[in-house]
């Protein structure tokens, strides 16, 4: 057994099957591929994929065990790549993060500005997606970290550490009737269309749970993944935009009238994680520093040791996070 027929098994399956497109991302041959994948099923006697005819079209059962195996075989090899790096040029190598819109947009730039000057020779890399896409991403070693603020059963095999609290604001044209109130009712709200975002994205339980708790039904006439995309909107008159308060720019945004509704939501927690048993470099502990300047070193290698999500809650449970 050859550590690059694992290689090719495990990228094969993360290509949707499809071997020449996997061939392509590893400069290698289609048939060099194919060849080894059976010589890896001839040595342990079972069948990997399913094939019909030349093609393969399903992972087996014993293929998936064989496949969750190797992913870790993989991400051991790549910590040991880690370590060695470490010791032989601190400052160099990559860093990959997956997370939503908002956090890309509005939360990240100035400190990823900073880190690149700090770290010149770090290359950066960010993935964006929805929270489930982004728990896979960090789970099969795709990325390094994963920051995200919704859909936190999705990151059970992650150690994820609170960063931040962030609320709404209430975003409408100044000739809407809610301009004039400072402190709108949520009964107030839910009497006009809504624009905010999408379900499972930036907070939205939170909106859909306080409108619930009063027994209200409010009529969300259109939702985006984007704040940008929601004031687009709201300056169509679609509807009142409910956005992050940190989505909004005082100059940019200035032909429309921001309330606060800090009174009508319960705060939101933006997390950071990464996998567990990650080998994690000078430069990533930095990283997660400058996002969340309470989780220093020792605060995350002792988040490493906890052994369950309840542990982890309790060690953090006492913690005065900062607003944004």
């Amino acid at each position: 057994m050859k550590l690059q027929q694992l290689r090719y098994i495990w990228e094969v399956a993360h290509h949707d099957l499809n071997v020449s497109a996997t061939a392509q991302v590893l400069y290698t041959s289609q048939p060099g591929i194919s060849k080894q994948i059976r010589l890896l099923e001839d040595e342990l006697g079972v069948e990997i994929f399913a094939r019909s005819g030349k093609h393969l079209t399903r992972v087996t059962p014993a293929g998936e065990a064989i496949l969750k195996v190797s992913g870790e075989i993989l991400r051991k090899v790549e910590s040991i790549k880690q370590v060695a790096q470490e010791f032989s040029n601190e400052n160099k190598g990559s860093l990959s993060i997956a997370t939503t819109h908002t956090q890309a947009r509005y939360a990240l730039p100035g400190i990823i500005q900073d880190f690149i000057k700090q770290y010149p020779d770090v290359s950066l890399h960010m993935h964006q997606g929805t929270p489930l896409q982004i728990a896979e991403m960090a789970a099969d070693g795709t990325v390094d970290f994963a920051i995200a603020t919704e859909a936190m059963d999705h990151f059970n095999d992650l150690i994820m550490m609170p960063c931040y609290r962030w609320n709404r604001s209430i975003l409408v044209p100044k000739t809407h009737p809610l301009a004039q109130r400072a402190r709108p009712t949520l009964e107030e709200v839910a009497t006009f269309p809504l624009v905010t975002y999408v379900f499972g994205f930036t907070g939205r339980s939170k909106l859909d749970e306080a409108f619930k708790n009063k027994g209200l039904t409010p009529k969300v006439v259109f939702t985006a993944a984007d704040a940008d995309v929601i004031k687009t909107y709201v300056r169509l008159g679609l509807g009142v935009g409910i956005v992050a308060t940190m989505s909004i720019d005082p100059e940019k945004d200035s032909d429309l009238v921001a309330i606060n509704a800090d009174h009508l939501f319960k705060d939101s927690i933006t997390k950071i994680g990464f996998r567990k048993g990650t080998f994690l470099r000078g430069f990533m502990y930095d990283f997660v520093a400058r996002f969340a300047a309470h989780l220093d070193k020792g605060v995350l290698d002792k988040a490493s040791q906890c052994h369950s999500k309840a542990e982890l809650e309790e060690m953090f449970g006492s913690l005065e996070l900062p607003s944004r």
